[in-house]
């Protein structure tokens, strides 16, 4: 396991400083705000941390144990997150089913509210299967890693000190562009659709609401690209879109595991009035549909 996903495995070991109350630190990220995917994988610990249940057995069989998953979240970004501050996330007990658990989660920083997420957990039960095939993509052992690509494009950003900080944003995870990445199309439209392999950089433990939580902190940090293609936008690090996530809505359809491979496959079929749609699905390499992603962003060229 890699220094920088312990270190990752620390952030979304969270303190619990009261019942229903617990507490999160942040790390260093590409611009200087809390990462928003940071903030959405800590609220589902805390919320998943006050779920009952029996121990689940090994992840990604069959039948995951009696403990209720996460199948659905909601959340909304309200305010720019402080990274030298604490965050503490308070979770509401809204609904136990002897199906579905609901929870309710607020981030809270200096008094108030950032972030606010409403998760639902399911028992594991057996119904109709159905899913959207997967799209072609190469095998992720023969693309380069983002320490091998990314530099190359060093140039066309305006900070010199982002590329350091975007590799170090991708040390926890492999994540492995299908192509160029977006921002290299900057100043050429291309189809909004771009495809991205990760998984993280090390093995996890067989706990599967920490894949869960992994995979939605990845989920965060390439969603809102497919945006800029349609326009030929490099994006926030090229410096000529100014943006931010404003929602971020994931279903959990089948087992998975954040530490083998898996297909994020992403598009955006709108922007419009300063905001941006980002859609995608998340594939297991053996090609079952493990997620859905939904996101709007603030999409917003700079004024002179």
């Amino acid at each position: 396991m890699s220094t920088a996903l312990e270190s990752l495995l620390d952030l979304l070991d969270l303190e619990q400083i009261e019942r229903d109350i617990f507490r999160g630190t942040s790390r260093s990220a590409i611009v200087p705000r809390v990462f928003g995917g940071q903030v959405a994988a800590q609220a589902l610990v805390a919320a998943g941390r006050t779920v009952p249940g029996d121990l689940p057995q090994a992840l990604g069989s069959a039948r995951a144990g009696e403990t209720p998953l996460p199948h659905s979240l909601h959340s909304y970004f309200l305010r720019m997150g402080d990274p030298g501050a604490p965050i503490v996330y308070s979770v509401d007990r809204i609904r136990d089913g002897r199906s579905f658990t609901t929870r309710r989660v607020v981030a809270v920083q200096h008094g108030q509210p950032i972030f606010h997420l409403s998760a639902s957990f399911q028992t594991y039960e057996e119904g109709l299967e159905h899913q959207a095939d997967m799209p072609p993509a190469p095998d992720p052992e023969t693309l380069p890693t983002a320490a091998q690509l990314l530099p190359q494009y060093a140039g066309l950003f305006t900070d010199p000190g982002v590329m350091d900080r975007l590799l170090e944003a991708r040390d926890a995870v492999d994540l492995r562009y299908v192509g160029a990445p977006p921002f290299a199309s900057v100043g050429t439209p291309q189809e909004p659709r771009s495809q991205v392999w990760f998984r993280t950089n090390g093995k996890l433990a067989d706990d599967p609401l920490l894949h869960v939580c992994m995979a939605t902190y990845v989920s965060d940090m390439t969603l809102l690209d497919s945006v800029l293609l349609a326009h030929g936008r490099g994006g926030w690090m090229v410096g000529d879109v100014v943006g931010a996530s404003l929602d971020h809505a994931m279903w959990f359809h089948r087992p998975f595991r954040a530490d083998e491979w898996l297909l994020y496959d992403q598009t955006s079929p709108s922007a419009s009035g300063g905001r941006g749609l980002g859609q995608a699905r998340i594939y297991t390499q053996d090609g079952r549909l493990a997620i859905t992603v939904i996101q709007e962003g603030v999409v917003r060229v700079p004024r002179d």
